[in-house]
């Protein structure tokens, strides 16, 4: 795996749109306002600003603008503005043999999981499940979001362990024993889309990552069959979940019995494998979350009830 250079203070951000755009364009001003006062440079992609439907731009426009940051020199590093829908649809457009030559942090989460997913593919990259720029606006952000990303993207050390930020909520560990593994996932929606495509995720002896928001558990235990009938369960050492905001039932009536809560849809999928598996972790949708660097080597506990990052995602 590639890693990219750590993000020294007055280093120059790219931002790029390769997904849905943000609602309000004062949004990205003021979140790369925050980054200027902590002593960045920041660019904004020429697309960035657009709309068109449930996208940023169209689909070259938002992968020029990925392209771009990825070639020029004087980029260090490359932000979206948040995630939504529509980041499959650039990936044709990508120049991964750039990518390679100019290996720079990549950071977002949730439907940037696509993304992240064919970077690890086809171009080998370390990129980071984290923060979009939303959440560095003033009213988005928090100390333990803040703390998290500069120790994955700026400390050449590995981040460690990867506590709780809310000390009232829990960990839920299904299995015992720990594993060791490269890091691997994302949002559970976009990693069962990657499913039959040639950026499929592969988990065999990896460490699996996933999380979802407002995603009824009869949704969450469709997916988690659809994985195992692909066969990406087989040869898993371990998975860790993120807290899944909202991941609860009726919130509609599909027509039949549907009460079964998330938690049960987990253990009947992966309790019986035997592995390792930690539930309710500060990673995705959730106000305090951490970044985690993927295709690292990670290590779950679940008698210890701990995750650590045993690597650093950056040079």
């Amino acid at each position: 795996m590639i890693c990219p250079k750590h993000l020294c203070t007055g280093a120059t951000i790219g931002v790029i749109s390769p997904a849905s755009p943000s609602e309000r364009k004062s949004e990205v001003q003021r979140a790369a306002e925050t980054l200027e006062e902590w002593g960045y440079r920041v660019v904004i992609g020429k697309n960035v600003n657009k709309s068109k439907g449930f996208v940023a731009a169209s689909e070259e426009e938002r992968a020029s603008d990925f392209n771009e940051m990825f070639i020029r020199d004087d980029i260090d590093a490359v932000f979206v503005t948040q995630g939504g829908y529509g980041s499959a649809q650039i990936i044709r457009y990508i120049d991964f043999e750039a990518v390679r030559k100019n290996p720079k942090i990549f950071t977002g989460f949730s439907d940037i999981t696509s993304l992240h997913l064919a970077l690890y593919k086809y171009a080998g990259l370390v990129t980071f499940h984290g923060p979009g720029m939303s959440r560095f606006n003033p009213e988005e952000l928090t100390d333990y979001t803040k703390e998290y990303f500069f120790k994955a993207v700026s400390e050449r050390k590995p981040i460690g362990n990867i506590p709780l930020a809310d000390k009232k909520k829990w960990l839920h560990a299904f299995g015992s024993g720990f594993a060791e593994g490269e890091l691997t996932g994302g949002n559970l929606t976009l990693v069962c889309a990657s499913l039959g495509t040639g950026y499929a995720i592969d988990t065999k002896d990896k460490i699996l990552l996933i999380e979802d928001v407002d995603t009824e558990p009869w949704i969450f235990d469709h997916m988690m069959s659809h994985l195992r009938n692909a066969g990406r369960l087989d040869g898993v050492k371990g998975v860790v979940i993120g807290e899944c905001h909202n991941c609860e039932p009726f919130k509609h009536h599909p027509g039949y019995y549907c009460d079964t809560s998330l938690e049960d849809v987990l253990e009947y999928y992966l309790k019986p494998l035997g592995i390792p598996v930690l539930y309710g972790l500060p990673f995705g949708h959730t106000k305090d979350l951490a970044t985690l660097p993927l295709g690292v080597k990670v290590r779950l506990d679940a008698d210890r009830k701990s995750f650590e990052v045993l690597e650093s995602g950056v040079y």
